[in-house]
């Protein structure tokens, strides 16, 4: 994961979090890693003071009385939030690890098995979604987290109740990401049905086996045309033999033919069986082969001990050359910081941009926090300009990041 450090005209507390580093950022908001009085790590979520105004407030409105419907094991839970304040906040559950679009990006495609053992757990987690009454509408790999106990859905911000046909959006207009986007959903039909986000988990598979989506196109008219158009057939190339059918089906441009998501977690666990493994075996594989390999926020957060270095672990002197041991600068500059609910801004919900993990020296013992005093505010609070965990958070981040980040 990648954290960037705060810029001076970010808060550095909201809601009785204090904020520790940027991990995501959208057109409406910015995500923040937070922390709450007891240590609880977050991804808050705030939307841009220069957005703010009655529609912004009701689309957050909507979104925070989303996140308190929706619950589930796969999906990124709401903790808190204040849509009256100024400016508006959410926090949300922080995933550690990698969201799909980086892991794949970083270590390529998954294999076969490990790709219906995500199908299968992402259409039982939607399955879920459906049954409170909601669709997603924006699935696509940023929204997926890869976190240590299993993927988690994010991102909740478009969507809306099945059985509605008014939204929030001007008539004619589209909203969601153009790449996963269902034909019915890119034509503006209402209302939408679960088979929107049968069709987007088809594409966030086939990324994940292959690497691709869909359709690709540098101008986004000629994407929605080759959306929409009944004769273009989505390119699966790259993908396994055994995954074609199933993703043929989940693809299909009407809505009607696609599966069910019943049926899409049952054809998922028979490719995983007919590999010989149970579906629980395939999702402790898919786990361990994606999870981030060690917790860094204890290292981040670490006040040290009297006497001992302040400095990043890249620059300890135990660590071999070449080696880091902080969290890695972005492998893709270009891409956006994502999280949880706005661009995947970490979904307020949490995720974000790079591997949240250390390297260590072989036989090196992990550094364990040490306590030490915090400073408190006036209101009996940490203070949070002058705590020494701040202070030495703000200092790693600057020196690991400083040459790699825009502020």
């Amino acid at each position: 994961m990648h954290i960037a450090p705060l810029s001076p005209e970010d808060p550095t507390e909201l809601g009785g979090y204090e904020l520790l580093g940027r991990i995501g950022h959208g057109g409406m908001g910015q995500v923040y890693l937070g922390e709450s009085p007891g240590g609880e790590p977050a991804a808050v979520k705030v939307i841009k003071p220069s957005v703010v105004d009655s529609e912004t407030r009701q689309r957050f409105a909507q979104e925070v009385e989303i996140l308190k419907t929706v619950w589930g094991a796969r999906i990124a839970a709401l903790l808190d939030a204040d849509v009256e304040a100024d400016p508006p906040w959410l926090a949300t559950e922080y995933v550690e690890g990698l969201d799909l679009s980086r892991h794949v990006g970083t270590h390529g495609p998954l294999s076969s098995l490990l790709t219906a053992s995500l199908g299968a757990t992402l259409a039982e987690a939607l399955a879920t979604v459906h049954k409170q009454g909601l669709l997603h509408r924006d699935l696509k790999p940023a929204n997926v987290l890869l976190g240590p106990n299993g993927p988690k859905i994010i991102d909740f911000g478009l969507a809306v109740f099945a059985e509605s046909s008014v939204s929030l959006t001007s008539p004619n207009t589209v909203v969601g990401t153009p790449s996963c986007m269902p034909p019915e959903q890119a034509n503006g039909e209402r209302p939408l049905t679960p088979a929107v986000d049968v069709y987007a988990l088809g594409a966030v598979l086939l990324f994940a086996a292959s690497g691709h989506l869909p359709y690709r196109a540098d101008n986004i008219h000629v994407l929605f045309h080759q959306i929409i158009d009944p004769t273009a057939a989505p390119d699966l190339s790259g993908t396994p033999e055994e995954l074609v059918q199933l993703l043929t089906a989940m693809l299909a441009h009407q809505a009607q033919d696609r599966p069910p998501l019943d049926d899409v977690v049952r054809q998922c666990r028979a490719l995983i069986e007919a590999q010989g493994l149970k579906v629980a075996q395939a999702r402790r594989r898919l786990t361990s082969y994606t999870a981030a390999p060690a917790h860094v926020l204890d290292e981040l957060l670490a006040v040290p001990r009297p006497g001992t270095s302040s400095k990043p672990p890249a620059e300890t002197a135990d660590a071999p050359p070449g080696r880091q041991q902080s969290v890695p600068p972005s492998a893709d500059p270009g891409h956006p910081e994502r999280t949880s609910a706005d661009a995947p801004a970490a979904s307020a919900t949490g995720r974000t941009d790079q591997a949240a993990g250390r390297v260590e020296a072989p036989g090196q013992t992990p550094a364990r926090p040490a306590s030490g005093p915090k400073g408190r505010g006036d209101s009996g609070r940490r203070s949070l300009r002058h705590s020494a965990q701040a202070r030495i958070t703000a200092q790693r981040l600057r020196e690991a990041y400083a040459a790699s980040t825009p502020f």
